[in-house]
């Protein structure tokens, strides 16, 4: 029997607000630390206005979510072909919840760039795997791929502009052995 427009509906609902959960969470999190702590680092020129970061994550929480019903409808849910890209998709949105309580909460600018780039590698991965399902799913990760590029890049950046201390001395070391 063919489901309902109403129970699809709310599997779709359930898949994109799913994504979302991690960023009420670690909102919180980025806002307590903004003015103490991230706003007196270094920053590079491209650095986009703080106020860009939450419609833009949401927006591709919203993209990525949809991307998951897309995939498990069309590849038999958990149990079909839908299986390894939905364990790669869980995989990536744990990195990527991951990233706010380590770069934010610990203060990590090398732990959140560590965390990002295998971030970046498993939702690469993902993408290719939902694609392999349902073709728009795939391209749905184009955005959330291009994104995350940029703030890998960023991280990079804001890292490279504030060394730490064992940093500098490193490079202290190496600069006399030169």
């Amino acid at each position: 029997m063919a489901e309902s427009g109403n129970g699809n509906a709310l599997k779709i609902a359930g898949a994109v607000i799913l994504p979302n959960l991690g960023s009420i969470v670690n909102g919180r999190l980025t806002r307590n630390n903004l003015k103490n702590w991230y706003e007196n680092l270094k920053h590079p020129s491209f650095r986009p206005p703080n106020w860009l970061f939450a419609p833009v994550w949401t927006s591709l929480y919203a993209g990525m979510g949809y991307a998951s019903y897309l995939v498990w409808r069309d590849g038999g849910g958990f149990n079909g072909d839908a299986q390894l890209p939905l364990i790669a998709y869980s995989a990536q949105l744990a990195l990527n919840w991951a990233w706010t309580p380590i770069f934010f909460g610990k203060h990590s600018i090398k732990g959140g760039l560590i965390d990002i780039v295998a971030l970046t590698a498993t939702a690469g991965a993902c993408g290719v795997l939902f694609y392999r399902v349902n073709k728009t799913a795939g391209l749905l990760f184009l955005p959330y791929m291009a994104w995350l590029g940029f703030a890998t890049a960023l991280n990079y950046a804001v890292l490279k502009l504030n060394p730490t201390e064992e940093q500098k001395t490193e490079e202290k070391l190496q600069q006399a052995t030169n």
